[in-house]
């Protein structure tokens, strides 16, 4: 069992006894080449929680994305510290996602989390994002009654200190819930084959299985549709750089 998951409870005197877990809509995970770590079920949206400072990597935003996207779950950046002067520079930066459509939603969680509600409507949305990125400041603003832990990043070592130990389940309202997890670090997509892979980069879609080989690895070989696209501006090169990146570590 998993957070996120919808189980059948009996009521045994205080206590109440699972007694089935319900189907699963959705199952996001990550795994290296040891081990594969579920992370939450029926999440119906990923929100990337980022920040300008500490600095932020944008191939671990991108891994995060693509394994929802693998779950067909709707994927949603959050630019928090928005009033941090570098604040533009670390927007520029996501327009590698935004220009494809993902959206974005730009806010101060100390200040104000207001800006983020509508996007959270009627959504099962897992809050991701490495340690130091203001979800805990942005889960107090949500939940004033959930308290959860916040600590002052280290300025020295670049990257926060971990104060989410384990994944929790916020109701926002009936048809809202928010599930917060642990900062991270990395985020191993082991689990997906080169198939899976190039999916869940939406914007190659249009053009997948039209390479001249059906077993195109999308490296060198004659006639490959991504890297055509790529030359011709339709597909961004550092995107199929970091699918050949991603597939060669498998």
């Amino acid at each position: 069992m998993v957070c996120g998951d919808r189980v059948e409870v009996r009521r045994d005197g205080d206590a109440g006894v699972i007694e089935a877990v319900l189907p699963r809509a959705s199952l996001l995970f990550r795994s290296d080449a040891f081990r594969t770590k579920a992370i939450a079920a029926n999440v119906t949206q990923l929100a990337v929680v980022v920040a300008a400072r500490p600095s932020f990597s944008m191939e671990l935003v991108q891994r995060c994305i693509l394994a929802a996207e693998d779950q067909g779950i709707a994927g949603l950046l959050i630019l928090n510290k928005s009033d941090l002067p570098e604040t533009p520079a670390a927007r520029e930066r996501l327009n590698l996602l935004t220009r494809i459509g993902y959206p974005l939603v730009t806010l101060s969680a100390l200040n104000d989390a207001a800006p983020l509600r509508p996007a959270l409507q009627g959504h099962s949305t897992l809050l991701i994002g490495q340690s130091g990125m203001g979800k805990s400041t942005l889960i107090n603003a949500l939940f004033p009654g959930a308290e959860a832990m916040t600590a002052e990043y280290s300025e020295a070592l670049d990257s926060g200190r971990h104060t989410t130990t384990h994944t929790r389940l916020h109701r926002l309202d009936a048809d809202s819930a928010v599930i917060d997890s642990p900062g991270l670090q990395e985020f191993a997509l082991q689990h997906l084959d080169t198939d899976a892979l190039a999916h869940a980069f939406v914007e190659f879609r249009p053009f997948l299985g039209q390479c001249r080989f059906r077993d195109c690895k999308h490296e060198s070989e004659p006639g490959c549709r991504l890297r055509e696209a790529a030359a011709a501006g339709d597909i961004n090169p550092a995107r199929l750089q970091l699918f050949q990146t991603l597939r060669r570590h498998h």
